[in-house]
């Protein structure tokens, strides 16, 4: 089966598509077959994989507004070897143009369900706010969602407004929407802020933080620049080891 999963925060500036785009390129690494959803319009984990966003030919716009295919409208890079349904900015104009359908928030999950069985794993980059482009995400995601948590001042702030959304959603839309996991991203272990974020987060939320806590790295900074994700850019940097063991991590929660 299947495993798919939104990353999603409200709060901006978390890590969220470095968190897309890295796991992913550790699990296809692994033999694992990936594919990298780009919902938002900002169009990040495109770019972060060297495509310009401005040049792709189809993307997620055309898969939810249901005129494409999951496997027609996506990218297969050869040096990741991850499939990618890209974005461009067009695609905050589907927001307006499902207004009015019936199902809008279920667009996604139709469409993934077509390629049920041909992924292991499938990782969507939200946008950084509540919209039908991220009720779509978290609607399609059957098996959780992913929070990155950036060990900074007002963290948990975020959390307290993300989890009132995850309720409604699992009221409305997906019940079995749940919180698989946090991902402590941009940890600075200079500094006695960046240890206490991770005790507090811990300490509200108990048995649902992993253990592979994400530095801030300036190799993870500069890799989305140059189109690689840093198992390739710089596969010996902190940065790359954390996001490798991050991703063994989920691996192995995914077989208990």
């Amino acid at each position: 089966m299947t495993k798919i999963y939104a990353i999603a925060n409200q709060k901006g500036g978390v890590g969220k598509t470095t968190s897309v785009i890295n796991i992913s390129a550790f699990l296809a690494a692994s033999g694992r077959r990936t594919l990298v959803v780009d919902i938002d319009p900002q169009g990040n984990a495109t770019s972060g994989l060297g495509y310009s966003k401005n040049e792709v030919e189809y993307t997620t716009y055309d898969v939810l507004l249901q005129e494409m295919a999951v496997e027609e409208a996506c990218i297969h890079d050869d040096a990741s070897r991850l499939d990618i349904l890209p974005a461009n900015p067009g695609l905050a104009g589907a927001e307006v143009e499902l207004v009015n359908v019936i199902g809008r928030e279920y667009q996604l999950k139709q469409a993934l369900e077509k390629v049920d069985g041909r992924y292991e794993y499938i990782l969507i980059d939200c946008p950084p706010s509540l919209g039908l482009l991220t009720l779509n995400a978290l609607t399609a995601a059957s098996d959780g969602i992913l929070i990155p948590v950036q060990c900074e001042y007002l963290a948990l702030e975020g959390l307290s407004q993300l989890t009132a959304t995850i309720k409604l959603v699992q009221q409305y839309l997906n019940p079995s929407l749940a919180i698989r996991g946090l991902m402590m991203t941009m940890y600075d272990g200079r500094t006695n802020l960046s240890r206490q974020v991770v005790e507090e987060v811990r300490r509200h939320f108990p048995n649902k933080v992993f253990a592979a806590i994400v530095p801030r790295n300036v190799r993870l900074s500069e890799a989305p620049s140059y189109g690689q994700p840093i198992n390739i850019y710089a596969p010996k940097s902190p940065g790359a080891l954390a996001y490798k063991i991050l991703a063994a991590e989920l691996v192995k929660g995914d077989s208990k």
